[in-house]
């Protein structure tokens, strides 16, 4: 059995994490060192950035956890979210955690059997809903959720005609809370002071790949051990600016906001509508970023449709400049010294094309960006480190609080994940899969024990279901899941995800799903990017009409042809993809082809599109599909669509 070792951290870590310290205790100290002096977070709203001192903070949460307390709030009671990313969220769930309260968090996206499901697992008593829409959810299933007592919403949009006795407003809740603390003065930190460690601090829900999702029950110890680690490999300091995009139901997005954001101080920002963060990017100029593998894939895209249609001097200049950055994050990459002269043309490149190209994005003054939640291709990750950005990609899961590995900073290669922060042990076990030991790693699943001790080994490492390596530098390789790797035709083993990212690297192609395991050959069933082909096509005066008829246009199979054609030339041959169509619409978390983060649910998907499977592999040239598809209100429409079968030709 394999062990990965630890890289040495700065000599200090940032904060030392005792056995009665909770997240509530880190958070009131950094209220009272802060107070008024300094902005904890701020809301574009009506277009103006709104800021709140970590004073606001402290009176917003305050208010609204002694509101929740005169509600009847119990300690160990567990209080459901849906919502977007807004100061009032992060407020009322660290209110939840003053009162020792656990909170859980949806997904807004999510469909009614999910709120139901999570709700009614979970015996949540109060559901805080951002507006109209969440309420209506919760409404719609409270029959079902016989536990569920009331729905607090904040946003009065859509909301005037309800008068719902299970419904209460923020704002009440806050000045229930006012009135409680006149008589109970002391209540609010007295609470705060009863915390432990080992509490229970947020019930985390998977997204739930294979089976239903599984509540990881993650301690105040957990969290905050994972957030003294991160900022261990890489401090971060109080001034720096961070964007919070991602949903709060993901745990990279409560590892930033949450978890660093009170020990590191930092401020937090949160953008009108998580749809236009890129917009607010380029605004507030963070010095720290995490993002998903999609939203980096569509900064490529954007820069290489741009490419596209700049003129040929400016194309040209491009290319001259990135060729330049290539070789000088290969030459960091392999550890080999760079010369003066190489070192002089990358910053005549910065001056000329990178430094335009990170100001376009919003990612100039960035001095860690992360990734995580699912591998980042290597061709996308290359390309952000010729522009000088330092990419790291994070490895982790929600059972680990979110992280166990990431990359160094004078140590970063694309294919891997890095090496295990600090009080993490790393091992490859016989089998090839990725085992740890930490203490961030859960206490187990919520109401099933069998599935805890399948994941919860024997001296309290963790399975992670994972196959991976580690190379010759000691680095993490995370390979893909165990369940997804293929065994191809000549006995070799591939990574589908791996020539996933490969074939999204073009600008033309949103997403892909690769298929090969014990099969004759590889085939792939690619989802063409709507914005970037539909343009494509206008620019060669092709006429369509919609998504499905401008994936089957002969021309736009013939694009999508040649990109296969340059992907299968760096590939060995026994990985080379012979058969693929271009599917008549985009995979949906809310058709069940994709989780909540965005995830590809390779089983589903197998069973879904049994047809188009067998059809990759029977000799027709053309697939009937008889389908259907779900709406964002839930009804199930049935839909026939046809697709041309695309052969690659022998040499390719």
């Amino acid at each position: 059995m394999l062990e990965l070792k630890t890289r040495k951290p700065s000599p200090k870590p940032p904060i030392e994490i005792t056995d009665d310290m909770t997240m509530p205790k880190v958070w009131l100290g950094k209220c009272r060192h802060y107070g008024a002096k300094k902005a904890a977070m701020r809301e574009k709203e009506f277009g103006i950035w709104q800021p709140y001192t970590w004073q606001d903070y402290y009176e917003n949460v305050k208010s609204f956890c002694l509101g929740l307390k005169a509600l009847g709030l119990q300690t160990g009671d567990i209080i459901a979210f849906v919502g977007d990313n807004r100061p009032h969220a992060l407020w009322a769930e660290m209110a939840a955690l003053c009162a020792g309260a656990i909170p859980t968090w949806l997904f807004k996206d999510s469909l009614l059997d999910e709120v139901e499901y999570i709700v009614h697992h979970s015996g949540a008593r109060f559901l805080v809903a951002e507006g109209q829409e969440e309420v209506d959810k919760g409404l719609w299933i409270r029959d079902r959720c016989p536990q569920l007592e009331k729905i607090i919403w904040e946003d009065r949009k859509g909301m005037r005609y309800y008068d719902d006795p299970m419904l209460i407003s923020y704002r009440e809740v806050q000045e229930m809370g006012w009135e409680h603390e006149r008589e109970h003065p002391a209540l609010f930190e007295e609470m705060i002071a009863e915390g432990k460690a080992d509490d229970t601090c947020l019930i985390f829900y998977t997204s739930g790949t294979t089976a239903l999702p599984k509540g990881a029950v993650l301690t105040h110890g957990n969290m905050l051990s994972m957030g003294k680690n991160l900022l261990w490999v890489d401090p971060i300091s109080e001034d720096a600016e961070f964007l919070s995009f991602l949903p709060m139901a993901w745990i990279g997005e409560q590892m930033m906001s949450v978890s660093e954001g009170i020990i590191a101080g930092f401020t937090v920002n949160f953008p009108e509508e998580p749809e236009v963060f890129l917009e607010n990017i380029r605004e507030i100029g963070p010095q720290v970023m995490f993002s998903a593998p999609r939203n980096y894939e569509a900064m490529v895209r954007s820069c290489m449709v741009k490419y596209a249609d700049a003129s040929w001097i400016k194309r040209k200049t491009w290319e001259l400049c990135m060729w330049i950055g290539y070789k000088l994050a290969d030459m960091k990459c392999e550890k080999k010294p760079i010369s003066w002269y190489w070192k002089a043309a990358w910053w005549l490149s910065y001056g000329i094309n990178h430094r335009q190209v990170l100001d376009t994005l919003g990612l100039r003054k960035l001095k860690y960006a992360y990734t995580g939640g699912a591998p980042l291709g290597d061709e996308q990750f290359r390309f952000f480190h010729a522009l000088g950005l330092n990419l790291k990609q994070i490895y982790g899961q929600t059972e680990i609080s979110g992280i166990s590995v990431i990359h160094q900073n004078d140590d970063i290669k694309y294919d891997t994940v890095g090496f295990p922060i600090p009080e993490t042990q790393v091992r490859i076990s016989e089998s090839n899969e990725i085992l740890s030991l930490s203490p961030c790693v859960f206490k187990g699943y919520y109401k099933m024990e069998e599935e805890t001790n399948k994941t919860l080994l024997p001296g309290g490492w963790l399975y992670s279901a994972d196959t991976g390596f580690m190379d010759e530098d000691g680095h993490l390789i995370c390979f893909d899941r165990s369940k997804d790797v293929m065994t191809l035709a000549d006995g070799s083993l591939s990574a589908p995800q791996i020539l996933e990212n490969r074939l999204k690297f073009s600008p033309h192609v949103q997403d892909a799903w690769v298929i090969g395991d014990r099969r004759p050959y590889v085939v792939a069933v690619v989802c063409i990017d709507y914005g970037t082909v539909g343009r494509w096509a206008e620019g060669k005066g092709i006429p369509y009409t919609s998504y499905p008829e401008l994936s089957q246009i002969p021309e736009v199979n013939e694009l999508i042809l040649d990109l296969v054609k340059r992907v299968n030339m760096r590939l060995p041959k026994a990985q080379h993809i012979k058969k693929f169509v271009n599917f008549y619409k985009t995979y949906e978390a809310d058709d069940d082809e994709l989780t909540r983060t965005r995830k590809l649910r390779r089983g589903f998907m197998d069973e879904r599109y049994k047809d188009v499977v067998d059809g990759l592999y029977s000799d027709t040239d053309f697939i009937d599909l008889d389908t259907t598809i779900t709406y964002e209100d839930g009804r199930v429409a049935r839909v026939k669509y046809g697709m041309k079968v695309n052969s690659m030709p022998e040499d390719g």
